[in-house]
């Protein structure tokens, strides 16, 4: 599993001119991409990741301020471009495998007492984010 963390005072998820999920003010957006093999240690692993980084302000996390979380799989976070112009996403799951994990990881952080909003799972979506920092960071799990 992979995930890019950022830092963000305010983000959204809009699909066909519809919000379908939001944070405002201080939180993260995290963009989660699954691989074939991730399972409930990826989740668990990603979760505590999310939940319990200090790089809100003053060095807290989004547990310390009970700050929002905006969740969006990203399938392309695992594209290989090694070869050629034309990525390859063959590392990436598939939606019927990859939409569980992402369901259970948004289910781990509310489960900590987070406040977490959602994408839409295989939909377009336009994701609107003001960076805070900026601070970005990619998690290995």
């Amino acid at each position: 599993m992979r995930v890019v963390l950022q830092r963000v005072d305010g983000a959204r998820v809009v699909v066909d001119g519809e919000v379908v999920g939001a944070i405002e003010g201080e939180g993260l957006l995290a963009l989660v991409g699954v691989t074939h093999d991730d399972g409930d240690t990826q989740v668990q692993a990603a979760a505590r990741k999310i939940a319990d980084l200090r790089i809100l302000s003053e060095e807290r996390s989004a547990l310390d301020l009970g700050a929002p979380v905006l969740v969006v799989s990203q399938f392309t976070l695992h594209a290989d471009t090694a070869k050629g112009r034309r990525p390859s996403w063959n590392a990436a799951a598939p939606g019927p495998v990859a939409e569980p994990v992402v369901e259970a990881v948004v289910a781990a952080l509310r489960a900590k007492g987070l406040t977490v909003a959602t994408g839409r799972f295989g939909a377009h979506m336009r994701i609107e984010a003001v960076a805070d920092g900026p601070v970005t960071i990619v998690l290995d799990v």
